[in-house]
């Protein structure tokens, strides 16, 4: 059974390898992409994220990452924060083995240790339901604006 882990500096080559994977899903022609790696660095570089993996044997076979924003500071209350969760990815042969929940858990569990108002995510039409198994619902209370 993969471990659950917070990600480290050295899984970057992992990280990369994982999206481009994920990407190729969508579209085969995304796995030729050479300078791929050096992009999602740059990428990590100026968006720093707290990051969750599952490793089996050495290899990632999945990860989420969390953006933590921080809210603006407010006379006589307590500063606070909160977490968006992105990007959640289990390589195929490894779904439906309970990789994927334990992933958002320890994300969940991390968002709550930091004491974070609340986790936010969009999540696509077939992931919805993942997520309402793992307690999440639809928002009613954020608007949004599309560009």
């Amino acid at each position: 059974m993969p471990i659950v882990r917070e990600g480290l500096p050295e899984d970057m080559p992992g990280l990369a390898a994982l999206r481009a994977t994920w990407a190729a899903e969508q579209d085969p022609a995304a796995a030729e992409d050479p300078d791929f790696e050096a992009a999602f660095r740059d990428w990590a570089d100026a968006n720093p994220r707290k990051v969750f993996v599952a490793e089996q044997d050495g290899e990632l076979v999945g990860m989420l990452n969390l953006m933590i924003f921080q809210r603006m500071p407010k006379p006589r209350k307590e500063a606070s924060c909160w977490v968006y969760l992105g990007n959640v990815y289990v390589l195929p042969q490894h779904r439906n083995a309970g990789i994927g929940r334990r992933l958002v858990e320890a994300s969940v569990a991390f968002a709550q240790s930091i004491g974070a108002a609340r986790m936010v995510l969009s999540p696509s039409a077939d992931s919805r339901s993942f997520y309402s198994r793992l307690g999440f619902q639809p928002a009613e209370e954020l608007d949004i604006r599309k560009f």
